[in-house]
């Protein structure tokens, strides 16, 4: 059975630092930064969209493997006003995708495409830390939540912000608590793929 250290400030330090010393990520991060703050920060062109989008899919390997409609549908859904105010019901809108006639759900990407706009105020889903934040549940009981809830974004950022309060992380921000997350899940709930 996993054991992992209860989360604390000396904890997420530890992580932080180790995210410090990973090359790829920082630099891939800061490639993100460049591109999402400085060359395309608006949502209002087919092109800016496009070129984060698929940035963002190659980076996170976030298997789109039809990103046109994603951008298009992102483009159509003009959401700089609610990236601005950090609306957290934006991110379920972005999630469902009318490609090939089907609909289909991207709710990791759509996380992480709001969360490049404005890492204070959305914070990124995925495997890794949803592993962390079940186990935790289940250690130390800081939520009422199934896991369907961290499906639906507005519950998973309530979840979020109960995990930091819970174990005194209040002064770490939602990107600093993603970072230590995503390698604390990495670590403990390494993916198994097939070959």
């Amino acid at each position: 059975m996993v054991e992992i250290a209860k989360p604390s400030p000396k904890e997420v330090e530890k992580y932080l630092k180790r995210w410090d010393g990973l090359d790829n990520y920082v630099f891939q991060e800061q490639a993100l930064d460049r591109l999402f703050f400085k060359m395309c920060p608006k949502n209002n062109d087919i092109h800016d969209v496009l070129l984060k989008s698929s940035v963002l899919n190659d980076f996170y390997g976030t298997n789109i493997f039809s990103i046109f409609p994603v951008a298009q549908h992102i483009l159509e859904m003009d959401i700089d006003k609610k990236l601005e105010a950090g609306d957290s019901t934006l991110v379920n809108e972005i999630t469902a995708v009318k490609t090939g006639g089907k609909v289909k759900h991207f709710y990791s990407f759509a996380t992480k495409y709001c969360s490049h706009h404005q890492p204070l105020k959305f914070a990124i889903y995925d495997y890794y830390v949803e592993r962390c934040l079940m186990y935790f549940k289940r250690q130390d009981k800081f939520a009422k939540f199934k896991l369907d809830d961290l499906k639906d974004y507005p519950k998973f950022m309530e979840v979020l912000h109960q995990f930091r309060d819970f174990y005194g992380l209040s002064s770490y921000n939602l990107k600093q608590i993603d970072q230590y997350l995503w390698q604390l899940g990495k670590e403990y709930f390494p993916r198994k793929y097939s070959k």
